[in-house]
């Protein structure tokens, strides 16, 4: 879904009520740990979709976030109590795997880091290296 101005407002207005409303009105212990990383709004307002991260293993996860859609219709009638919005937006929760894919991105980085350290630290690139070649005199 393509953000425009309003509907990006609109958006970070819904994140920062449902992380009140999750957190007052629902009260499951095991929806504590969850972080809304972003919030979609199609322009008409009809559909929201809000990416959340939370931790546990996949089928954890993949329950929760059921948990989270099963309880769509009661925040989304408590956003409009709140919200002086038209239209209140149908909530569909999703699992957010970008922040889950940076950390694999970055321990690959990490790992070819270390790799190349530890073949320079070995000084098996002194072959390859001109620098290594030149007489210090």
């Amino acid at each position: 879904m393509k953000a425009f101005p309003r509907t990006r407002r609109i958006g970070e207005q819904i994140r920062r009520e449902l992380a009140e409303l999750i957190r007052d009105e629902l009260r499951d212990p095991r929806l504590t740990l969850i972080s809304m990383t972003s919030v979609e709004v199609s322009r008409d307002l009809a559909h929201a979709r809000i990416y959340v991260t939370l931790m546990g293993d996949p089928a954890e996860r993949a329950e929760r976030v059921a948990d989270l859609n099963h309880a769509a219709p009661l925040l989304r009638r408590e956003l409009g109590r709140r919200m002086r919005i038209r239209t209140v937006p149908k909530l569909e929760f999703r699992y957010d795997e970008v922040v889950e894919h940076g950390a694999r991105l970055s321990a690959l980085i990490d790992a070819a880091v270390a790799a190349d350290a530890g073949r320079h630290h070995d000084g098996s690139d002194a072959a390859t290296d001109p620098a290594a070649s030149e007489d210090p005199a």
